[in-house]
């Protein structure tokens, strides 16, 4: 290993007092995977098992936190305390491999499929739709909202008591979080609605919910990460601003790490074409030493993500890259970096440990994966 892949290396710890043993991540990717009811299945934690041991960190893929919010067939779930020893295979086969198991929790909101849903029905901040034809969700009562936030506060529980190292609040990619942020699914004029400040009272009043449930019931340090998506390119939407003014206030939350959901690290404004700086950068500058940044987007070799980790930001989450290569860690430690795959053959689904479902969807995406024949 060469001087230039060291910072990859150093361990963290987290202000919760978690420590990790070095700077990447798994990034959170959906699998497909889970049996009709929410259980986790052999294939999952296979997939698990088998990318775990290099990363110092991994974040599950998203796990609902109410019937009401499943968003994925094959999702796992958190929503009801029976899923306690489902979670736990999850947690025990991350750490057994050497990493700290993070959940990610989360509500679809108005991305949800109705046919996945108890009574057929998405919900979100306001009656509107994602896109044209896309289904309408209905406006959340007052008693609903509470409903999911207390929600998010036991899927914290059940976290805890799986023996999870943390929790991941997913708070992007255009999920029910991000639509009470956003001007566009969020049209209220409640206190849950209209301003800025006001827009951002629900998913703060989660992660207050999360904090409190950590606090009452974790015995030994556990993390909680935020994960956003900075912009949106819906009219209106949410704007880089905005997202600045956020990062901003949950930096003064008892969070551990804010995560940053872009599809490439150096990107600048795509609502902006002036602002060309990443706009992981950006958020890393606004928040400072308050609290770490994840970053991620399209870093494919060691060289990548060392030249990223140079801006400041401390943690890299690698998808993809960990797809391809379950041994990214592992070789760049033992100087075999050239040996990192790079492209996917389609006879190398059992090698890499990938479930069906999952693997249906990498070679059936074109662009997503360099799958060659």
């Amino acid at each position: 290993m060469t001087e230039l892949y060291e910072k990859l290396f150093q361990p963290y710890k987290f202000s919760s007092g978690v420590e990790v043993k070095n700077r990447i991540m798994l990034a959170p990717m959906t699998h497909y995977s889970s049996d009709d009811q929410g259980y986790v299945t052999e294939e999952e934690l296979a997939y698990y098992g088998e990318r775990s041991a290099g990363v110092g960190t991994v974040i599950t893929a998203c796990a609902y936190v109410i019937a009401g919010g499943k968003g994925f067939p094959g999702q796992f779930s958190a929503d009801d305390d029976a899923f306690i020893p489902s979670l736990r295979k999850v947690a025990e086969t991350i750490q057994g491999k050497g990493a700290k198991a993070i959940l990610q929790i989360y509500h679809g909101g108005r991305q949800s499929p109705p046919d996945l849903l108890p009574d057929k029905q998405p919900v979100s901040a306001s009656s509107v739709a994602s896109s044209e034809g896309a289904p309408v969700p209905r406006e959340m009562t007052e008693a609903e909202i509470q409903e999911v936030i207390k929600a998010f506060g036991e899927a914290t529980r059940r976290a805890i008591e799986a023996g999870f190292d943390g929790v991941e609040i997913h708070g992007a990619n255009t999920y029910l979080l991000q639509q009470f942020f956003s001007p566009h699914s969020n049209r209220r004029t409640d206190k849950w609605g209209g301003t800025l400040g006001k827009r951002m009272i629900f998913p703060l009043s989660i992660v207050n919910e999360v904090e409190k449930t950590v606090a009452e019931h974790a015995k030994s340090p556990f993390v909680i990460g935020y994960r956003i998506s900075p912009e949106e390119g819906s009219e209106p939407g949410i704007t880089l601003d905005d997202t600045l003014q956020f990062v901003d206030r949950l930096a003064n939350q008892n969070l551990d790490y804010i995560h940053v959901s872009v599809g490439h690290f150096w990107n600048g404004s795509f609502r902006e074409s002036d602002r060309t700086e990443s706009r992981i950068v950006k958020i890393y500058e606004k928040v400072g030493n308050r609290i770490p940044v994840v970053g991620v987007g399209a870093l494919h070799t060691p060289e990548e993500v060392a030249e990223a980790m140079e801006t400041g930001v401390p943690f890299i989450a690698l998808g993809r890259e960990l797809l391809m290569e379950p041994y990214w860690i592992e070789k760049i430690k033992s100087g075999k970096e050239k040996e990192i795959r790079t492209t996917l053959s389609k006879k190398d689904q059992e090698e890499l440990v990938i479930p069906d479902p999952l693997w249906e969807k990498l070679v059936n995406v074109k662009g997503w994966l360099p799958v060659v024949d």
